[in-house]
């Protein structure tokens, strides 16, 4: 069939390419690249990617080519869901012959209730969904897929079942390619990496059991199984060659160090090749791994700290000591990696105190930048599901983003409101940014390069318009 991959058009600046965790409006405008469509895309021949939300395309633009499709398949969230369903609408009405299926963990983990709720939607694939799509964009007899549920002939809701768990991991070609073949790269910038850069999975899966972690707990599973490193050094080649304009490489895999030999040793293949890079880790690497990564070309780390309350940190299973997170932080700033922390406030066990001691930690260990998030209970995750035992999540707040786009605060507690959470965001950045050693940093930062100077200045005007927006939604609440 010819196959149309969409992340369909959405609110003005929602990332629904976002990796592991949530979709949301971020503080400061960023998108990730859609990898997730990407990867059956590119199993797919003749297929096209279209990624709505950075190209800026409206859902007429979309509609447009709807004619042009046999096939199309979204990539959809919890918070997008409706608008996705919109848009199948919207495509059908323009292209009634056209097929629609949904991917995502929101359908993987909810495939009945997703179809019942869309009958514009003809099938959806569960759990890891790359041949499953190429299966069905071939032409299969639908009953014959394994992990599709789709409506038959009779329009009765039909389970497959399940697909098998890949761990040959080499068989997925390049996303690379349909990057250069569909999308504009420039159009993706991250607040803390350097742009134009490039991001793609070295693996998926992550061995931790993070209680509100999205992709392991319903697509990904909790076995880390990578792509070779002869595989993954080639696809870094071919984008020296196909992006030459190309800053920084990003590895999105869950928990890049979570095979140090292994990191190790990529790293050593990116050294020869001279190539700055950065990746996902937990805040457990050893000085003598980090020293590795960082003589051959490793630049920043992303880490996910969550908090500082080390009760709150075993309440969600994250299996680390806030000693152990603050050594490897101090290992960090003395070899010269950066770090990008990300916080969560309103996880179970929080409370205006933990808030504060999250606070005084993040200023304590000083990453270089940080993102504070909101506990964000997923459908799959056992956040969720304790959230709906214990009364934490109301329906009103189920879809996670108000009607921006931007993050709520969708759990509270007895001892600990929606609204103390959902401000406690903002008193952490303050708190964090508004310190003399932080703003001398910045401006020092700023005034040895004007590239870095106009990208701040940008950043800031956009955080400012996101703060704005953030309390239009708490006065509307």
């Amino acid at each position: 069939m010819r196959t149309l991959f969409l992340q369909a058009p959405t609110f003005d600046g929602f990332d629904g390419g976002a990796g592991s965790r949530y979709q949301a409006k971020r503080e400061i405008k960023s998108f990730w690249y859609p990898t997730w469509l990407a990867q059956p895309a590119a199993l797919v021949e003749n297929s096209k990617l279209i990624d709505a939300p950075p190209h800026n395309l409206k859902l007429a633009d979309v509609a447009a080519q709807a004619k042009d499709f046999d096939l199309v398949v979204l990539h959809t969230s919890v918070p997008s869901f409706r608008q996705d369903v919109a848009t199948v609408e919207a495509l059908k009405a323009a292209n009634p012959n056209l097929k629609a299926g949904l991917i995502g963990a929101k359908v993987a983990v909810d495939a009945q209730g997703s179809l019942e709720k869309a009958p514009a939607i003809d099938f959806v694939a569960r759990n890891e969904f790359d041949f499953t799509c190429k299966e069905v964009a071939d032409g299969r007899d639908l009953s014959q897929i394994k992990g599709l549920s789709y409506r038959n002939a009779s329009g009765v809701i039909v389970h497959n079942e399940d697909r098998p768990v890949m761990m040959d991991m080499d068989q997925l070609p390049f996303v690379t390619s349909v990057y250069k073949r569909d999308l504009e790269m420039e159009k993706y910038f991250i607040g803390y990496l350097k742009h134009p850069y490039i991001s793609f999975y070295s693996g998926r899966g992550c061995k931790s059991r993070c209680t509100f972690c999205l992709w392991p707990q319903t697509v990904g599973g909790h076995t880390y199984r990578t792509r070779s490193v002869g595989h993954v050094i080639e696809e870094i080649k071919y984008c020296l060659k196909a992006f030459p304009q190309t800053k920084e490489f990003f590895f999105d895999d869950d928990t890049f160090t979570d095979n140090l030999p292994r990191a190790e040793e990529i790293a050593r293949e990116l050294g020869k090749l001279g190539v700055t890079w950065s990746c996902n880790a937990k805040a457990n690497v050893p000085r003598e791994t980090l020293k590795v990564l960082r003589d051959n070309g490793l630049r920043l780390l992303l880490v996910g700290y969550e908090s500082g309350n080390q009760q709150i940190l075993h309440n969600i299973k994250k299996g680390m000591r806030v000693e152990v997170a603050e050594k490897f932080t101090k290992d960090c700033h003395e070899l010269g990696i950066a770090i990008h922390g990300t916080f969560i406030l309103g996880l179970p066990g929080e409370s205006k105190e933990t808030i504060q001691e999250t606070i005084k930690f993040a200023t304590r260990i000083n990453p270089h930048t940080i993102q504070v998030s909101l506990a964000a209970p997923y459908p799959g995750t056992f956040l969720y599901k304790q959230a709906v035992e214990n009364g934490w999540l109301d329906a009103a707040n189920a879809e996670l983003v108000d009607e921006n786009g931007v993050q709520i605060a969708p759990l509270h507690y007895p001892h600990l409101s929606h609204t103390e959470i959902f401000n406690s965001v903002e008193e952490f950045y303050k708190k964090f940014y508004f310190r003399a050693p932080k703003i001398a940093s910045i401006v020092g930062e700023m005034v040895r390069s004007p590239e870095m100077m106009k990208r701040r200045l940008r950043e800031g005007v956009e955080f400012w318009h996101f703060l704005k927006d953030r309390q239009a939604g708490a006065k509307a609440a």
